[in-house]
């Protein structure tokens, strides 16, 4: 059974408790592309019965992460490199609209949050810390999302920027990546500070493609 997880409650929730952990497996590469997932095995491991790993399961071959056949039950798909290439296509149109949509809506108190992750952001880059700085980097992110006044563009860029947490991770670990990361994110909080929603949208899109940029250009950097 793990130990880092509390698999009890509903079986609605049991289900989705499962679904989230092995989700979050394979994103992060524990199941690799081709692995198979042995229902029995697995319930055994988390300590629950077949049934909601079985419902895990469904629902991630409906998210495309796995396929299931007669014969060798559920086989990990995975993230391919195309699939990052998709997301980050995405995201370019999809946080440019958020960030535009922000402009408007964002308070003061949430600009001097914007603000105060940018100065942590230039203190634990110089620390090199990349562990916080993706932590800062995600509630950024998060921020934004949550100003666009958006619940489905919130909830769609909050499911992309899980799938590709490991690439995002990689891209911040390039050196020079991650202060360069940070001046991105001041130009974008300029622009909400002068209510420019063309220049925010201009400054999300751009870093988010220099972000893509930057994993495609160091394929085998870690």
């Amino acid at each position: 059974m793990s130990k880092d997880l509390d698999f009890s409650g509903s079986d609605t929730s049991l289900r989705n408790k499962v679904f989230q952990h092995i989700k979050s497996q394979i994103i992060k590469g524990v199941y690799a592309p081709g692995d198979t997932i042995l229902e029995t095995k697995l319930a055994d491991e988390l300590g629950v019965s077949r049934t909601p790993v079985r419902e895990a399961v469904w629902l991630l071959e409906v998210e495309g992460l796995v396929e299931t056949t007669s014969k060798k039950g559920a086989i990990v798909v995975g993230i391919s490199a195309k699939d990052v290439a998709d997301i980050f296509a995405i995201r370019q149109l999809l946080e440019g609209l958020a960030a535009r949509w922000a402009v408007s809506k964002l308070t003061e108190v949430e600009i001097k949050e914007l603000q105060k992750i940018c100065d942590l952001s230039e203190f634990y880059a110089q620390k090199r810390d990349m562990e916080e700085l993706a932590k800062l980097d995600d509630r950024f992110h998060q921020l934004v999302y949550e100003a666009s006044g958006s619940k489905m563009l919130n909830l769609t860029l909050k499911n992309l920027h899980e799938y590709v947490q490991p690439a995002r991770l990689h891209s911040i670990n390039i050196e020079n990546r991650f202060s360069a990361s940070v001046t991105e994110h001041l130009a974008l909080l300029e622009a909400f500070r002068k209510k420019d929603a063309a220049a925010a949208e201009k400054a999300m899109t751009h870093h988010v493609i220099m972000a893509y940029e930057n994993i495609v250009s160091h394929p085998d950097a870690k």
